[in-house]
């Protein structure tokens, strides 16, 4: 039977002289702290970095199945891009062109009169270039009745170019007389109703243009270097 170790009478200045059961015990104990040390100082810490690792992971393999898929239809994508940037090209060649513009005017005011509407005010103003088309601005005031005014927009949608008019800060109210805000009568059996705003027609820029907008763009962000490097030499 084996001894009971009498950890009183254990010297821990001379260990080599303690019995093989208690040196045993005793070196259990150490390899224990010593595991126990070595997983708070240096394991511990790792395991929120291995966590945070394996979400980072699961990100990354998300987004790379993600982008998998779209390099997958890349070309289709491509393709449907090609046929879209045709569409626009055909759509924009549809509207007016630079020279057809003074004619278009003149083609929506003889609309307006050609339907019964008086043209008190219709004046083109200069106009605005835009990316790749240029928007011209027209300010008018025209007195007509109610299907007059239809009439009109069904003219100027069946003119053989293609043609768009947005209406900006329209108003439509009766005409009223000069003496006292009773409604005038244009014809017989319809009140004058009279419209005013700005309405904004718009035509494609050819590829001079476009080039004249883009160089006209890039200008002021090379202006500022050169500016920046004459300030500097003085």
């Amino acid at each position: 039977m084996s001894k009971k170790v009498d950890l009183k009478n254990l010297d821990f200045n001379n260990i080599g002289s303690w019995p093989q059961q208690a040196k045993i015990v005793f070196c259990a104990f150490v390899g224990l702290l010593i595991i126990g040390l070595a997983w708070y100082l240096f394991i511990s810490d790792k395991t929120a970095e291995l966590e945070s690792l394996e979400r980072r992971e699961s990100e990354l393999r998300a987004d790379f199945e993600k982008k998998q898929g779209q390099a997958a239809n890349l070309n289709a994508l491509k393709q449907q891009l090609v046929q879209m940037e045709a569409q626009l090209q055909q759509m924009l060649r549809q509207l007016p062109s630079k020279n057809e513009m003074p004619d278009l005017i003149v083609d929506i005011s003889q609309t307006a009169l050609a339907t019964g509407i008086t043209n008190e005010l219709f004046q083109p103003e200069p106009e605005q270039p835009k990316d790749f088309y240029a928007e011209k601005p027209i300010a008018l005031r025209m007195v007509g009745s109610y299907h007059q005014f239809g009439a009109f927009v069904s003219g100027v949608a069946s003119l053989p170019r293609v043609v768009i008019m947005t209406m900006h800060d329209i108003s439509l109210k009766p005409k009223g007389s000069a003496n006292g805000g009773q409604p005038a009568v244009i014809t017989a059996d319809s009140s004058a109703l009279e419209l005013s705003g700005t309405v904004k027609t718009y035509r494609y820029l050819d590829e001079e243009e476009v080039a004249e907008q883009q160089k006209a763009a890039q200008a002021p962000g090379q202006a500022a270097p050169a500016q920046a490097a004459a300030q500097g030499g003085a």
